[in-house]
């Protein structure tokens, strides 16, 4: 005798004969929960088809290069050919011969050009601009006009992504960051490229530093002296630069450094916290300026002062992106002798930020970076304001040679090394650089055509600098089919299976939908200067010490928290035929002619309610989850493909780094957290779905007892 088990018992039918019962309920456990994993894996094996596409056009896309490892040094000069006259014979001359001893770099984060712009006489009829940034660095104007000859500010022209870590790696490694690194801003790791900070350890310059403790992660043990400060509560304005102050002037009277490097942060604290238009902008940047002129007044001759941006920041004080308020940093030179034999431009030079680079390794008589793709400040070669018009010329065309000679190096040795740089622009400019070392040569060789050859050499060598950099940006900024055919995979899986749980695909779109209406609606966008920073601070107002992955895990969960909720709710949709039905309780359709038939049957053949009659059919329940789980990666995946190609399609458009490309690192982190989430919402159905079979399975046998 068998009897049959309420709907709760998920179809299974139980035998009263005692040793059948407990053995088919055991087959039926196995069978179940080998489902629920079958289901589970294929479900990840899609999301991971998926991950690899998104790995795939990241690797293809986003400024991925290979880093290498080479470094430059004083025994290997970057070409054939001799050295600069006046470095041979020198004491510490490495490839030219060093002009200056020390250098005082000042690094005020998120410096914006206009911050230091010099502030004309105020013409008549035109009312008075007044805003709180403008005019407070008024020490640098000053010196501009009574020292024109000893200082110059630039418009230094930053590569995106504008965040911090990025920026410390350009203006020392003079290479291009990859676009993705954005996410490491959290979590900053040692730099395995040549760059300033080795070049000046490894000749055994002391390195004295203070501020920001991201250069403690970008340069371990680097330093002689070093004073780290915790870098990421924004909301702190004061105790970085305090802390920077305590020990700089000090320091600077010790004598015991070569070159001493205060990074400040509470100018851009100040904008992230109450934007570059409030009062306390203004009280930041005046009290920069107190340090300007105290570092001024404390300079030795043969120091160099220079203070730099690393970025600037929008009319909300964020930044991240490439708009034109972030790509825009000052960049002031000064020195207590006579640096530039010309007065300053009425408009002040564009200069890229990588420029600084290898402008600072010749200076100090340091080679240049390996890796370095910026074009040298031939200005800064030309001497001082009593200097010949022709040395000066000559100065700076040699200054140039060895820049275009380790430019040419590094692109020979990358391109060996991989086959990211199109051959084509590779070989045209190498030929460009073999017509301009060989006029060179020429003008070394024949002084008495050197006043007319000179400007044609210059020029030559500039072209081939500048075509170099650009070839490097547009070369590692290019996109793969492959992402296209691991999603056309994906897409081509079958996901249309019978059963009586099918959740119509407008329940599903609509469901995704409100995901992303959600992101939008919380006051998200997908730029990086629009993330919320300040939830890393919620219920932690004081900061987290050195701690990074807990703010880093806030702000993300902040971010993505649609995506997370609307997955790991997903599988609730299974519910969706049921609430098209009619309330209460609804009788099986009966065939025309029996209504008689249907007013008479027992209620024991009413159907069951929505609840119950997921317990039905097992098989059909856990169909009606893949089947639900494929339709969802699958409407996520097409959003991610319609990204990709969008930012493929516009890859040279001027916005490629403000809106195509953080769009598609939005969507793609939006996809895993989206995929995880539904992962885990699946699994938690099902773990609910076994726990309840389990109680009906303890109630039928109790009844049966």
């Amino acid at each position: 005798m068998a009897m049959e088990p309420p709907a709760g018992l998920s179809g299974t039918r139980f035998s009263v004969v005692p040793g059948r019962r407990h053995r088919r309920r055991r087959t039926s456990g196995c069978h179940c929960r080998m489902q629920k994993a079958s289901v589970l894996l294929f479900l990840a094996w899609v999301c991971f088809v998926f991950y690899a596409g998104i790995a795939l056009f990241t690797s293809g896309f986003l400024l991925t290069r290979l880093e290498l490892t080479n470094y430059s040094s004083c025994q290997e000069p970057p070409g054939p050919g001799s050295l600069p006259w006046g470095s041979q014979g020198k004491p510490g001359a490495c490839w030219m011969a060093s002009r200056f001893s020390r250098v005082v770099l000042v690094l005020i984060d998120a410096l914006r050009f206009d911050f230091a712009q010099p502030q004309h006489s105020h013409v008549p009829g035109e009312p008075p601009v007044s805003l709180p940034f403008l005019g407070k660095l008024s020490s640098l104007q000053r010196i501009l006009e009574i020292q024109p000859h000893h200082a110059r500010l630039y418009r230094s022209q930053v590569d995106p992504p504008t965040t911090t870590m990025q920026r410390l790696k350009a203006l020392t490694t003079g290479s291009l960051p990859t676009f993705i690194d954005a996410g490491s801003n959290f979590a900053s790791h040692a730099i395995v490229e040549d760059n300033l900070i080795k070049q000046l350890t490894s000749a055994g310059r002391r390195v004295v530093f203070m501020g920001d403790d991201t250069w403690k992660d970008l340069f371990p043990g680097a330093f002689s002296k070093a004073f780290f400060f915790p870098s990421f509560n924004v909301r702190d304005l004061d105790t970085v630069d305090n802390g920077i102050l305590e020990h700089l002037y000090p320091t600077m009277d010790s004598g015991e450094w070569d070159v001493l490097i205060a990074h400040f942060l509470g100018v851009d604290h100040c904008g992230h916290k109450h934007g570059p238009h409030h009062p306390e902008m203004a009280k930041k940047l005046s009290q920069m300026d107190q340090v300007i002129q105290g570092l001024v007044e404390r300079l030795e001759n043969d120091t160099l002062l220079v203070v730099a941006g690393d970025h600037g920041m929008t009319t909300n004080g964020d930044h991240g992106g490439d708009s034109e308020l972030e790509v825009s940093a000052a960049l002031f030179l000064y020195s207590p002798t006579a640096l530039f034999p010309s007065t300053p431009p009425e408009e002040p030079e564009v200069i890229p930020q990588v420029s600084l680079v290898p402008t600072l390794a010749l200076l100090l008589g340091l080679p240049i970076p390996f890796g370095n793709i910026g074009e040298v400040m031939p200005e800064l070669f030309s001497g001082g304001e009593d200097s010949q018009p022709h040395s000066s010329a000559l100065a700076q065309a040699s200054a140039l040679h060895l820049n275009a000679q380790q430019v040419s190096r590094f692109l020979r040795t990358y391109s060996a090394a991989t086959q990211d740089l199109q051959a084509k622009e590779l070989h045209q400019l190498q030929n460009l650089f073999s017509k301009a070392s060989a006029d060179y040569q020429w003008l070394l060789q024949s002084p008495n055509g050197a006043e007319a050859t000179l400007p044609t050499v210059i020029a030559e060598l500039q072209q081939f600098l500048r075509g170099a950099r650009a070839m490097c940006i547009e070369s590692w900024a290019r996109f793969s089919l492959s992402f296209l055919l691991l999603h056309l995979l994906a897409a081509g899986i079958p996901i249309t299976t019978p059963g009586p749980f099918t959740v119509p695909w407008r329940a599903v779109s609509a469901w995704a939908l409100m995901a992303t209406q959600t992101f939008y609606s919380t006051g998200h966008q997908p730029v990086f200067p629009a993330i919320h920073w300040h939830a890393a601070f919620v219920g932690f107002p004081e900061g987290h010490g050195s701690c990074t992955w807990l703010p880093a895990l806030l702000v993300g969960a902040n971010t993505f928290a649609s995506h997370l909720l609307f997955a790991v709710g997903c599988p609730l949709l299974l519910l969706w035929p049921f609430l098209c039905e009619s309330q209460g309780l609804r009788k099986r359709q009966q065939p025309p002619g029996n209504e008689a038939e249907a007013r008479v049957r027992p209620k024991e053949e009413e159907e069951p309610l929505m609840e119950m009659r997921l317990r039905d059919a097992p098989h059909h329940f856990y169909a009606a989850l893949l089947q639900l789980g494929l339709k969802y990666l699958f409407i996520l995946g097409v959003q991610i493909l319609a990204c990709a190609l969008a930012a493929s399609i516009l890859r040279r458009h001027l916005m490629v780094w403000k809106v195509f490309a953080p769009k598609f690192i939005f969507e793609a982190v939006g996809f895993i957290v989206s995929s995880v989430g539904l992962l885990l919402g699946i699994a938690l159905v099902m773990r609910v779905d076994g726990a309840v079979s389990s109680w009906f399975r303890q109630l039928f046998l109790a009844q049966q007892r």
